[in-house]
């Protein structure tokens, strides 16, 4: 197993969580609207070869929750700066859902912030057909099990098919606040974000998305190629909205197989 750590630093106005695990080339990761589910088998797998750095959004239990930050944008501002203080910029980028919505707004924003950038069932464009599933009236539980379209899957088993803790609870609950705090109108999109995405040039992009994901329809995906001229799609089929937990083992492959490019 690969070693990780969890630290704490004052990094851009805050005391920001940070899981650091592997050894490499590093390679920053978004989570997604419910927070970091805790390392899993694809994280061992990419740790081989590459240092994953993993910040806890702020608002998500263990982050404080910074008011300033109203939307994505606001937010991926402040991940812009944490990457100055800490000098990593250019990276590489892996962002999930609600965490592709991140990335996307700060390659909007700079796109030589990231060398090559990877977006799971990305949120952040309105798609082209379909909506956005709307979490918020749903249980965590429910919610949990709509993400994926076998829940005899090991690893979702493993992570979420257990009895929840009241750390859990109210760890999913603290995230499901400040999800809907920032990304509550217009729901998990921003329109303006499509024209500035036009203007990316050059930043090789991977859109992941599995063929039976309830939560981002492919109209999203659709959206975001239509923005970003020459970005490659991997279609992974029969999964639902985390593809890296229900075909980790494909997931693993085409990720890897992208940033060797």
């Amino acid at each position: 197993m690969a070693n990780w750590t969890e630290t704490t630093a004052n990094i851009a106005g805050t005391e920001l969580v940070l899981i650091r695990g592997g050894s490499g080339k590093p390679l920053l990761m978004f989570h997604d609207e419910l927070g970091y589910p805790g390392w899993m088998n694809w994280n061992e797998e990419l740790a081989k070869e590459r240092e994953l750095l993993i910040p806890l959004q702020p608002g998500f239990g263990r982050t404080p929750r910074l008011d300033w930050i109203r939307n994505y944008r606001d937010l991926g501002g402040f991940y812009a700066q944490v990457l100055r203080e800490m000098n990593l910029d250019p990276i590489d980028v892996i962002g999930f859902s609600a965490g592709g919505f991140i990335a996307a707004e700060m390659a909007a924003s700079d796109p030589k912030i990231f060398s090559h950038m990877v977006l799971v069932a990305p949120m952040g464009l309105k798609p082209t057909e379909g909506e956005i599933a709307d979490i918020f009236p749903l249980t965590i539980r429910t919610y949990l099990r709509s993400t994926v379209a076998d829940r005899a899957t090991p690893e979702f088993g493993k992570v979420y098919g257990g009895e929840m803790t009241p750390q859990q609870f109210e760890a999913f609950e603290d995230a499901r606040t400040e999800t809907a705090r920032i990304g509550w109108e217009p729901y998990m999109h921003n329109p303006s974000l499509s024209y500035l995405l036009e203007g990316v040039k050059k930043l090789p992009t991977l859109l992941v998305w599995g063929t039976k994901d309830a939560i981002v329809p492919k109209g999203c995906i659709k959206a975001y190629q239509k923005a970003l001229a020459g970005a490659q799609v991997a279609e992974i089929p029969d999964v639902g909205h985390r593809p890296e937990i229900e075909n980790s083992q494909e997931f693993v492959r085409a990720v890897k197989a992208f940033l060797a490019a």
